[in-house]
C-alpha cells in the first residue's frame, strides 16, 4: 500500500514562520469543520484509521526499523529505545486504541450544568472543542496515534510535532490516520505535522497563539521546561513522574512485594513507574529483604539510606539527589521513614505531583494519605503503573497533566474540551 505524505508540501529550508502560518491556516479551517461534524463521522474516521494502520503494518514497521537504526547509532539509552520500538503487538494495540476511542461517549455538546435565574434567564453550560491543539512530544511514535485520535474524537484539529527520533515512524502512522479522515469525508488538515525536523518549528508553535489554542508537551524535563518558559499559548503540562510507593507499617507483606515489583519493573521507562520506595522503619527488617532480593534478581539497581543498606549488600548508598530523580530505568531509591507524616513530608518535598501510592491494610492511614497527598493521582494498594488514561477507561491519553488548571491527571477526550454558556429567555430585558 502506498501512502501520500502526511505533511504539508512546503520545501525544506523555507522560513519556519511561513511554515507555521500554512499549518495554522489549514488547522483553523479544519477545526471549524470538526466543530460542527456529527459524532458518527468522527468515529468513522477513527475506525477507518484503525483499518489503515493494520493494512500499513509492513510500511510502518519498516519506517520504525529505520528510526531504530538511527537511534542506536546515536547511542540512545535502552529506555528511549524501548519507547521508540514498534512491533506487531504494539501496532495492533494502537489500532485497538483508536477503535476504543471511537466507542467512547461523545465529549461534545454535553450539558455540564443548567439552571434558571429569577430574572427569567435559562442557562446551560455546554461542552465544545478547544479548537486547534499543538502536541510536542519526543520518542514515542504511539503518541502520534493516541493524541491524534483523542483530538479528533473531541472535535479538535491537531498539529503534531514528534521527536526527530521517531520522524519516519510518526509519518507512516499519520499517513494511515489521514486515510481514515478521507474515508470519513473530513479534511486532511485535521491532522498535520511539520514537514521538516527543524527545531525552529517548536519555537514557532509555542508563539502561534493566533493558530493554536492549547499546547500539550510530552517528553523529558528539558522539553517541558522549554515549553513552559517560551510558550505564549496555554499549556497542559506533564513535567515528570517522580512517583513514590509507600509501604506503611500495616502493609500486607505479600501485597507489598507484588505491588513494588510491578510498580517498578513492569515497564521502567514509562511515567507511571515508581522511582522511590518509602518504607516504615518499624517494618523495614520484615518487609524489605524479600523485596530487595526480588528486585535485584530482576536487574534493578538499588540505592538506599543506611537502614536499607544494612539489610542487603546489594544496596548502594543513596545520595540526596536520588530522591528527586525520575530514572525511567531499572533503578530504585529506597528510604525508611518514621510513619505517615514523614512519608507525606518526603513526597511533598520531592514528588512531582504525578502519582503516589500507599500500601496498607489500615483504612485510617490510607484515608489520611489519599486526603493529604497533593498529586494528580493518589492510590491505595495499587501499582503506580495503572497511572494511564486507558486503564482509567478513557480509551487513551495524551499525557498526565501535573498542573492544576483546566485538566489534571490523564488527559483524555473530556479534558480536550472547553465549554460555552447558552442563555435563553422570553424577551427578558435588564433593569
Amino acid at each position: 500500500m502506498t501512502h501520500k505524505s502526511a505533511t504539508l508540501d512546503f520545501a525544506e529550508g523555507t522560513h519556519p514562520s511561513r511554515d507555521m502560518q500554512e499549518l495554522g491556516e489549514a488547522a483553523r479551517a479544519a477545526a471549524a469543520v470538526l466543530a460542527r461534524s456529527p459524532q458518527e463521522q468522527r468515529n468513522q474516521a477513527l475506525r477507518a484509521g484503525a483499518r489503515a494502520l493494520r493494512a500499513a503494518e509492513t510500511e510502518i514497521l519498516a519506517a520504525n526499523a529505520q528510526d531504530m537504526k538511527s537511534a542506536e547509532a546515536r547511542g540512545l539509552s535502552a529506555a528511549l529505545l524501548d519507547r521508540l520500538l514498534l512491533d506487531p503487538k504494539r501496532l495492533e494495540a494502537m489500532a485497538q486504541g483508536l477503535e476504543a476511542i471511537a466507542e467512547l461517549p461523545d465529549p461534545l455538546h454535553r450539558v455540564l450544568a443548567e439552571w434558571e435565574q429569577p430574572s427569567g434567564l435559562r442557562l446551560q453550560r455546554v461542552a465544545v472543542p478547544l479548537g486547534v491543539i499543538g502536541i510536542i512530544y519526543e520518542s514515542r511514535p504511539n503518541v502520534t496515534a493516541d493524541a491524534a485520535a483523542l483530538c479528533l474524537k473531541a472535535g479538535n484539529a491537531a498539529i503534531l510535532r514528534g521527536g526527530s527520533e521517531s520522524f519516519a515512524s510518526s509519518g507512516a502512522i499519520l499517513d494511515a490516520l489521514r486515510e481514515g479522515l478521507t474515508a470519513a469525508g473530513l479534511p486532511e488538515g485535521c491532522l498535520q505535522r511539520p514537514a521538516t525536523r527543524d527545531r525552529a518549528l517548536v519555537g514557532e508553535m509555542l508563539r502561534a497563539h493566533q493558530w493554536i489554542d492549547v499546547i500539550v508537551p510530552r517528553g523529558g524535563r528539558s522539553l517541558i521546561e522549554r515549553v513552559m518558559q517560551e510558550a505564549k499559548v496555554p499549556v497542559l503540562a506533564h513535567l515528570e513522574g517522580n512517583n513514590h510507593t509507600y509501604l506503611h507499617s500495616a502493609a500486607d507483606p505479600r501485597r507489598a512485594l507484588d505491588l513494588t515489583l510491578n510498580a517498578k519493573m513492569r515497564r521502567t521507562g514509562i511515567c507511571g513507574a515508581t522511582e522511590t520506595l518509602l518504607v516504615d522503619a518499624a517494618v523495614a527488617a520484615e518487609l524489605l529483604p524479600p523485596i530487595l532480593e526480588a528486585l535485584s534478581e530482576k536487574g534493578c539497581e538499588l540505592r538506599g539510606d543506611p537502614t536499607v543498606q544494612a539489610l542487603s549488600d546489594r544496596v548502594a548508598p543513596a545520595e540526596e539527589a536520588d530522591w528527586d530523580k525520575e530514572y525511567l530505568a531499572p533503578i530504585l531509591a529506597i528510604k525508611t521513614v518514621s510513619g505517615v507524616e514523614e512519608a507525606l513530608d518526603h513526597i511533598a518535598r520531592h514528588g512531582s505531583g504525578h502519582t503516589e501510592c500507599i500500601v496498607t491494610e489500615d483504612p485510617a492511614a490510607a484515608g489520611l494519605f489519599l486526603e493529604r497527598v497533593d498529586a494528580a493521582i493518589v492510590m491505595h494498594n495499587t501499582s503506580t503503573q495503572f497511572a494511564d488514561g486507558g486503564e482509567f477507561g478513557m480509551g487513551a491519553e495524551i499525557g498526565i497533566a501535573t498542573g492544576k488548571l483546566h485538566a489534571r491527571g490523564p488527559v483524555g477526550t473530556e479534558q480536550l474540551t472547553s465549554y460555552k454558556y447558552l442563555v435563553r429567555s422570553d424577551g427578558v430585558t435588564r433593569a
